[in-house]
């Protein structure tokens, strides 16, 4: 196999990491905002009440700021597929395009028309026009996110395609399987109800400060209620499918379930880490052990040490609490007994199923039909463990996510999205009772929900996709043979300069956030 150039591989993966950690910090506020408006405007609809109007409009506008500049991070993402992972756009083209595509148009005729309609239609339009485009706003965002997640859910699960070595692509066979897919479903409602989350909180932590400062409480109050009960509802059904996404993880990522709860050797009637921490066997450094993460190093030298729920694990994934869970250690070394075949044989498995390929093409080359049907005929028995063959001659560890990361970020999500569960029921039970104003503490708790918010959000992600490490398509492409063959100096420089412009942007938003804000309903 040829040299790979692991600095090339990793500033890549860098910067699509920073792209998407900035856009993440706006999407989610306009999917759920969009939704928290549209329910606004139906109070104000049925009701008449200017009171509602009057709170929809100051939300609004936080709206419209967060939407303009998110827009900018979206934009230079999916711009980074085609620059920095150009060999991956050639190999799923087919397939990742597709929601791709779907998702720009309907981003564009969705969004686009009816956002003019929600911002600029007030008494142009009659109510019911404006209700209407209001709702078809927040629809067409969550769809546009729909179309996303299912192409971010078929590189964790490729199903619905097939392989065509002429091409060297792969090609859809089945719109409906990757639409359909499972992990996609549960991504996409996990992924929109944590968003849904976030923006519950946001509402809270702004009317939190104003009611602390003692501006426009009444309707702080309102916009308080409605995100309590909005944010509530969204968490429970994060946490529910919370757990479908971890069955699915499971089923099709065993390593990245290993990884998530530091699962070194594999067991019947697995415990479930409540609260812990990885360290490393020979120094328990836990410094260490983050470093070797970042590095990519010793990944197998990784323990946990923590409070655990027997059994827990077991059952969290397969609903059995005698059911085998494989461990890091299964996975790398195998398990015949319990049917789980070892890293080495797959990465053989893999290099048959490359070099039947490359003979494949030869034969096909030289008019050889009979010897390049034999070749086809080994390569798509070999065809699921086509990835690994990249790894052949290979330092092993390359296979296993980053344990450390994996572990803290997913816990770390866990216990916030416990408390966000319990801080809603307070917030509301205390408005309903109207004492909010004497509960200082419940307020400045409000307050900091935001930052928390913000760190589930980014912590769920970095759960999903360094949990599933080397790879950029689950068992088929690893991001060593994704990457663009740039010169590593490009990517660096341009990390920078994203890092520099999405932080401005960030601080915009922030500042003109804050001076909104500031000015209260009144404005």
């Amino acid at each position: 196999m040829e040299h790979i150039d692991w600095s090339l591989v990793n500033w890549s993966r860098a910067q699509f990491a920073l792209t998407a950690l900035y856009h993440w910090i706006f999407v989610p506020l306009t999917l759920g905002l969009s939704f928290m408006l549209a329910i606004m405007e139906t109070i104000y609809y049925k009701t008449g009440d200017d009171k509602w109007l009057k709170i929809e409009k100051f939300w609004l506008k936080l709206f419209g700021i967060n939407f303009a500049i998110g827009v900018a991070t979206g934009i230079i993402l999916e711009f980074e597929f085609g620059t920095n992972w150009s060999n991956y756009s050639w190999f799923v083209g087919d397939i990742f395009g597709a929601p791709l595509a779907i998702e720009g148009i309907m981003a564009f005729f969705m969004e686009s028309v009816f956002i003019a309609i929600m911002f600029f239609g007030w008494n142009k339009v009659s109510k019911k026009a404006h209700l209407i485009s209001t709702w078809l706003v927040a629809i067409g965002s969550n769809l546009s996110a729909l179309w996303i997640l299912v192409a971010n859910g078929w590189m964790q699960n490729p199903i619905g395609m097939k392989f065509n070595p002429d091409t060297m692509r792969n090609e859809m066979v089945d719109f409906w399987q990757v639409l359909f897919n499972p992990v996609a479903v549960n991504k996409f409602i996990h992924t929109i109800t944590s968003a849904y989350t976030f923006s519950a909180l946001f509402v809270i932590a702004v009317s939190a400060w104003l009611i602390i400062k003692g501006k426009d409480k009444v309707y702080a109050k309102y916009s308080m209620l409605l995100a309590s009960v909005f944010g509530f509802l969204a968490i429970l059904a994060t946490i529910i499918t919370g757990d479908g996404s971890a069955k699915q993880v499971a089923r099709y990522q065993p390593m990245k379930l290993a990884a998530m709860e530091g699962l070194y050797k594999g067991t019947r009637g697995a415990p479930l880490i409540a609260i812990g921490k990885p360290s490393h066997k020979k120094d328990k450094d836990f410094i260490n052990a983050i470093g070797d993460d970042l590095a990519g190093r010793n990944q197998t030298d990784v323990e946990i040490e923590g409070l655990e729920i027997p059994y827990g694990l077991s059952i969290l994934a397969f609903n059995d609490p005698n059911a085998f869970v494989p461990g890091i250690k299964d996975l790398v070394e195998g398990n015949p007994k319990e049917g789980i075949p070892s890293y080495k044989e797959r990465i053989a498995s893999g290099k048959i199923a490359i070099e039947a390929l490359a003979a494949y093409k030869k034969a096909k080359k030289a008019g050889n039909e009979e010897e390049a049907a034999k070749k086809l005929k080994i390569m798509e028995e070999h065809f699921k463990d086509f990835g690994y063959g990249y790894f052949y001659g290979q330092d092993i560890n390359e296979l296993i996510p980053p344990v450390t990361i994996t572990f803290l970020s997913f816990h770390t999500m866990v216990i916030l999205g416990t408390w966000f569960l319990v801080f809603f029921w307070l917030v509301y039970r205390s408005i309903m009772k109207n004492n909010i104003e004497k509960k200082k503490w419940l307020l400045i708790l409000g307050v900091l929900g935001l930052p928390f918010g913000f760190m589930a959000q980014e912590l769920g992600w970095i759960t999903a996709e360094a949990g599933r490490m080397p790879w950029v398509i689950q068992d088929l492409m690893p991001t060593m043979v994704a990457v663009s063959h740039i010169e590593t100096t490009g990517v660096m420089i341009t990390f920078a300069l994203f890092f520099i412009v999405f932080t401005a942007l960030l601080i915009a938003e922030i500042k003109i956030m804050t001076t909104t804000i500031k000015n209260g309903f009144s404005n």
